[in-house]
């Protein structure tokens, strides 16, 4: 596929209207014609906030008056233990379609508390931090025939390698250089004194236009993979990213705006990809949790065991999947943050078997190097 930005219009609030060009029409679906989706939030997402785990005998004393402060939505009971953020509506209808599946306590094999490392091992599919290829790159060429998209201006580590893998972004005006600025992002995370500074011009970065900061919000960029990805020539594998998901302070105002963009980006998806979405995997993910206890700045800090959430036509939804740790303090890692039960390499295998068709040979040794005796998690996607 020649992606070619000359080749959409313009935005739109919510969609993009692609260019009538022959090798654009929308493919009719079929049960071989599998798409898959990977949505990266870069910062570290309060998993404990996303889904409120209100069945917990500890999570009232950790969380009740953060989560019912005034102003806040009403959580959207998915069941007798689990609420969904009350910004997340439209993952709840489709939880009630059985087509959402949030997926506990999951994290990369890195166990510690660095953005940057914690996301290098997300994107790079082995045990460590270092490595120049990513496991969906190495995914597209394992699949004959298949070709990747990353709506991203700079081409992500999870998608670099030798597989057909293009990147697409709208033209930017003369606002900040996207480059430089995730650049900047991850200098100043990386300290603790200079990161609350930057998150905050991070969030006034985030509440503009997207012509007015030269980007695309989370929304746009997942209904511009929405045009592509149901195209009769386009992309196997998708990729989106989005930034501000640190909430060291206010996280509140932050997740309230953040978590109705990702809502919105799911419902985007959806509509514009109405002909494959009945074969479609998206996974969401973040590099790691936050801790259980609310800081003194109304946010929270690093953690490590998070939220992952399926979504998809092709997903068994309408249920919570994983091994939920707890939340009493004997039951914490470190007394401070969710323990991890999942390492995110078993969900994305389990999904890459079922749905692409992946052998287990290829994913032990090609797309997760050294990771035979880690086993696929079962019973992801429906039968």
């Amino acid at each position: 596929m020649q992606l070619n930005r000359r080749g959409f219009l313009g935005f739109g609030a919510g969609a993009l209207v692609c260019a009538a060009l022959p090798k654009f029409a929308l493919a009719a679906s079929s049960a071989a014609d599998t798409r898959f989706l990977l949505v990266l939030l870069r910062g570290g997402l309060d998993g404990l906030h996303a889904l409120q785990p209100i069945g917990d005998p500890a999570f009232a004393g950790l969380r009740g008056s953060f989560t019912q402060a005034q102003g806040q939505p009403q959580a959207l009971r998915l069941d007798s233990d689990f609420a969904l953020h009350g910004k997340l509506q439209f993952c709840a209808e489709l939880f009630a379609g059985k087509q959402f599946l949030p997926v506990l306590a999951v994290a990369p094999p890195y166990r510690q508390r660095s953005h940057f490392e914690a996301q290098d091992c997300v994107e790079n599919g082995t045990t460590g931090t270092s490595g120049t290829t990513g496991w969906l790159n190495r995914c597209v060429a394992a699949l004959p025939g298949s070709k990747g998209l990353a709506l991203s201006a700079v081409m992500p580590l999870a998608m670099r390698g030798s597989g057909d893998v293009s990147t697409w972004s709208p033209p930017l005006t003369n606002g900040v250089d996207p480059i430089l600025w995730r650049q900047l992002q991850q200098l100043y995370a990386a300290d603790a004194v200079l990161a609350p500074t930057f998150a905050a011009i991070d969030t006034r970065m985030e509440s503009m236009g997207t012509a007015e900061r030269g980007g695309m919000r989370l929304p746009q960029a997942m209904a511009a993979a929405a045009k592509f990805m149901s195209a009769s020539t386009g992309p196997r594998i998708g990729f989106v990213e989005d930034t501000g998901w640190d909430t060291h302070g206010g996280e509140l105002a932050v997740l309230d705006r953040k978590l109705a963009e990702l809502d919105a980006g799911l419902k985007g998806f959806h509509d514009g990809a109405a002909p494959i979405w009945g074969n479609t995997v998206i996974a969401i993910v973040t590099e790691f949790g936050r801790t259980a206890a609310i800081n003194g700045t109304g946010g929270t800090d690093h953690g490590t065991g998070g939220i992952s959430f399926l979504a998809g036509g092709a997903v068994k939804g309408g249920r919570i999947a994983g091994d939920w740790p707890g939340l009493a303090k004997n039951q914490l890692n470190e007394g401070r943050d969710l323990l991890a039960t999942t390492d995110m390499r078993a969900l994305f295998k389990g999904v890459l078997r079922d749905h692409l068709g992946l052998d287990l040979a290829a994913l032990s040794g090609r797309v997760f190097p050294d990771s035979a005796a880690l086993v696929p998690m079962n019973g992801l996607l429906r039968g």
